[in-house]
């Protein structure tokens, strides 16, 4: 049953109405957008004074003085987080997922535009807690964005344990309640909100993948708010839901001015499993991974078939795969715990579900493949991403196999090859797909274009720089160097190692100031790119029908029809290469 509703909120009147509390889905999607473009550039500088402190521990960095062994795990943490939930998370999904989902299904906005609003503003808030962390007494966390206990637990455990890691809670929770609200608001949608002829069968696979990654998110992002609180109540009113007993500080640091204290203090919680705490956070976690890979997967489907000016290769299996994908992320968030000790039965059980879920993978790179062969690729900049995505996706899965295995990830699991995998596959993959998208949609947006040229520099550089990182430290993980460690150069037999630590230091500066190449192309576009059409690139689905940027109702006030599929290229006896979603039955006769 397809339903369409009128909604109710007209076109906003006022500078406040229109662009700071705006209920329209493109604002909205505009304003995560740049709420992630200003995260992403915190996580990389924070990334880069992590890379400089391992190989030049002594270093006095400008504005940020010396980086002690403390102060290096804190930049871990927050740089992992920011990463994860507010880049990550926030762009594909809230970014273009509320631009173009409605547009993409022949909505006239989303189901709730109310509380659309209040998930931007709540995810805004919960950005502002997060980087307030740093500007408290003893700064941001040192417990890793994993937050494992009984560190995060325990307020005197570090100097970062104290009100920064209170903040880093809370910023979480507020982030998961902003998420939940946001896939109600995607699924109900979706559901109910399509297009005459939208069938879920001819949705495009982009709001397939950003449907998928709503049910993802209302199912682990509730687990997480709930293990959030037990883990205040632990800091804050002395429960013992993740503190053993027994646990005691020996020699512990004290909050800044005190220094070192050589006192033993006794903990006094009773009872509590920090394994808990772990079950809790990749019952989250792993399913996270595929809230920040799906959109992506969504987008390079959308994309290698637009540019290869030919239908997606099995639509049907794509979207069982994103399915299949959806329902085995559940159940498979113990392969990063076998370090704990877990019983052989239950590892062995994680690791064959584990290999499991590399099969809808696979089925859409195959996909995507077939897709590809004896097409004729139109080699345009979003095009180049796209296929970038895919070489990151497939590189970073092919180093997956070796953890899913127990035997395998128990030596590998503290080295640097886990950050060498996750970074590839999940980390600059999804990058790759918010490119894609950017340089796809900008036209649809801001009505212009971005330059061709510029995006072409920024697409190649980035992906040669990528993998200059991220393999070399695989290597460093086979030889067993350890991730978490602030410094390398104490230790005899990784002596041999720091000049390859060196080549990847050299390689993240440079691929973070490529990144300014991207900045200066978008912000020269947004004001002074060449004016865009309704449709140049001559794509098929529902937003390229309507006018350059869309009206406030999406439509001007005429629902779309839909006649065919979302992927309808080269279709014989066509006049043109391609059939609109909206054109008539007739044009397509084959």
């Amino acid at each position: 049953m397809v339903a369409q509703e009128a909604h109710g909120h007209g076109a906003p009147q006022g500078f406040i109405r229109k662009y700071i509390f705006s209920l329209d889905h493109k604002v909205i999607g505009i304003q995560y957008y740049f709420l992630a473009l200003s995260a992403v550039f915190v996580g990389m500088l924070l990334s880069v004074l992590m890379r400089i402190h391992m190989v030049w521990p002594t270093a006095t960095i400008p504005f940020f003085g010396d980086i002690k062994p403390e102060t290096y795990v804190m930049l871990v943490t927050m740089h992992g987080t920011i990463m994860v939930f507010f880049v990550l998370t926030t762009a594909p999904q809230g970014g273009f997922g509320n631009y173009f989902l409605p547009i993409q299904i022949g909505a006239p906005d989303m189901a709730f535009p109310v509380l659309n609003m209040l998930s931007f503003w709540t995810t805004f808030v919960s950005f502002m807690v997060m980087l307030a962390a740093f500007f408290v007494t003893g700064g941001a966390p040192n417990h890793g964005w994993t937050g494992y206990a009984p560190l995060s637990a325990v307020p005197s455990a570090a100097p970062g344990e104290g009100l920064g890691a209170d903040l880093w809670i809370i910023s979480i929770a507020i982030f998961c309640l902003a998420s939940l609200m946001g896939a109600l608001n995607f699924i109900t949608t979706i559901l109910d909100l399509r297009a005459k002829g939208m069938t879920l069968m001819r949705m495009p696979l982009t709001c397939w993948s950003w449907f998928i990654t709503a049910i993802l998110g209302l199912l682990a992002f509730g687990v997480l708010l709930s293990a959030g609180i037990l883990l205040l109540l632990d800091r804050n009113v002395g429960t013992s839901f993740f503190v053993p007993g027994g646990l005691s500080f020996t020699g512990r640091l004290a909050v800044p001015p005190g220094g070192l204290s050589s006192s033993t203090t006794l903990i006094t919680h009773n009872g509590g499993s920090p394994l808990l705490w772990q079950h809790l956070f990749w019952f989250f976690g792993h399913p996270e991974v595929y809230i920040a890979i799906l959109p992506g997967m969504g987008v390079a489907s959308q994309l290698l078939s637009t540019f290869a000016r030919k239908p997606i290769f099995g639509y049907k299996a794509m979207v069982y795969a994103i399915m299949g994908i959806g329902v085995l992320g559940f159940v498979v968030w113990g392969h990063h715990m076998f370090m704990s000790g877990m019983s052989p039965y239950t590892a062995f059980s994680f690791s064959i579900m584990t290999m499991a879920i590399g099969v809808p993978s696979a089925i859409k790179t195959f996909n995507w493949l077939g897709t590809l062969y004896k097409s004729r690729i139109r080699l345009q900049t979003p095009m180049l991403y796209a296929i970038g995505f895919v070489s990151l996706f497939v590189s970073g899965g092919l180093s997956g196999p070796f953890l899913a295995q127990p035997v395998l990830d128990i030596p590998l699991h503290d080295t640097a090859f886990v950050p060498a995998h996750f970074h590839l596959i999940m980390g600059v993959a999804a990058i790759f797909g918010m490119f894609a998208g950017t340089y796809y949609w900008f036209p649809k947006m801001f009505g212009r274009m971005m330059n061709e040229r510029l995006g072409q520099i920024h697409c190649i550089l980035t992906l040669i720089g990528t993998y200059a990182i991220f393999m070399p430290m695989h290597w460093l993980g086979m030889a067993a160097q350890p991730r978490r460690y602030s410094q390398f150069t104490e230790l005899q037999y990784l002596q041999k190692l720091l000049p390859m630590n060196e080549f990847i230091t050299y390689a993240a500066i440079i691929t973070v100031l490529v990144q300014f190449i991207f900045v200066i192309n978008f912000f020269w576009s947004l004001f002074k790119g060449p004016k865009a059409s309704d449709n140049p690139w001559e794509a098929t689905t529902l937003e390229w029908t309507t006018a350059t940027p869309p009206p406030h109702d999406n439509f001007g006030g005429k629902t779309p029809v839909v006649n065919h599929g979302p992927y309808e290229y080269s279709v014989p006896g066509a006049p043109k290469d391609y059939v609109m979603q909206t054109d008539p039955v007739t044009v397509a006769a084959h």
